[in-house]
Formats: structure tokens, sequence, C-alpha cells
């Protein structure tokens, strides 16, 4: 082959190879473009099905914070006897029976929406534990010293609320 043939075979191929270059390119950039729109349609309608499933569970786990707060959980659970330690013992178990019964929930939120709220469960019964280590020998004054300890703070449960309302206002943003 002489150089004018191999200049002439360039000639032809360059622009075949400039006009499939651009093909891949377009063709490459196109199915980009439909993955994109493909993830995109598959989360639109994922959020669809799993935003209410999600909803429920920040409602269910902002009723346990309700119903944990030591200034509701002490006026619906009364004491069963005489027993000091045994109305202590009652209310934790309220509380742990309570969060067993939501342990599901956790796979709908974030890790630290769960943490906050595994926290104030715990610092409640904290606050339930210390109370009943005072001098007082009835459930009644033990309930007394609870909800006088709740006046003092804020509730472990109410802070718990406020990030739970916090994130659920994050949903929609």
């Amino acid at each position: 082959m002489s150089g004018d043939q191999i200049l002439q075979l360039f000639a032809y191929l360059l622009p075949a190879v400039v006009t499939g270059a651009v093909a891949f390119y377009f063709f490459r950039l196109h199915t980009r473009n439909e993955d994109g729109r493909r993830r995109f349609l598959l989360h639109k309608d994922s959020q669809k099905e799993t935003l209410p499933i999600r909803l429920q569970a920040y409602e269910r786990m902002a009723l346990f914070l309700e119903r944990i707060a030591l200034n509701s959980l002490v006026v619906r659970v009364a004491p069963k006897g005489k027993n000091k330690s045994d109305y202590e013992n009652l209310l934790i178990k309220q509380i742990e029976t309570e969060f067993e019964h939501n342990l599901s929930q956790q796979i709908y939120m974030s890790d630290s929406c769960w943490n906050i709220i595994k926290t104030a469960k715990n610092a409640t019964i904290q606050i339930i534990r210390s109370a009943g280590m005072s001098e007082t020998d009835s459930p009644d004054k033990l309930r007394e010293d609870i909800l006088n300890q709740t006046m003092e703070k804020e509730s472990p449960s109410n802070a718990a609320l406020a990030f739970v309302k916090k994130e659920v206002t994050d949903l929609w943003k």
C-alpha cells in the first residue's frame, strides 16, 4: 500500500470513527438518563407505599412516649398493693412492655431517632428507680415523689417526642 492509499483509507475511516464515537457517547448518555429515570420512578412508587407505614411508626412511637411520660404513667397505672417496691416494678414493667410491643417500629425510623427513644425510656426508668430509693415506704408517696421530679425538670419522653416531631417534619422537606 502506498502513502496515498493509506491517507485515503484514513480519510474514509475518520468520519466513521467520529460518527461511531458520537453515537456511543449519546447512547451512553441516554442509557444513564433512563437508569436515573427508572430509579426515580421506583423510588417515587416505593415512597407512596412506605411513607404511610413510616408515619404510622412515628405515630406509634409518639404514643409510646406519651404513655411513658411520668405524669401520665403514674396517673394511669395505680398501685395494686401497699408495697412501694412492687409499684416501682409495676411501673417499669409497663414501660418495658410498651417498648417491646413497639420494637419493630425501629426499622422505619433513623438510628438517631430510635436511640433517642431508647434513651428516653431508660432515663424514665432511672427516674423511677431513683425515686424508689427514697425513704418513702408507700406506693402513694412514691407516686408523689415521681410527680415532684417531673415538675422540676423536663420529662425525657418530652425531649424525645420533640425529636420525633422534628424528624417527621423533615420527611416533608
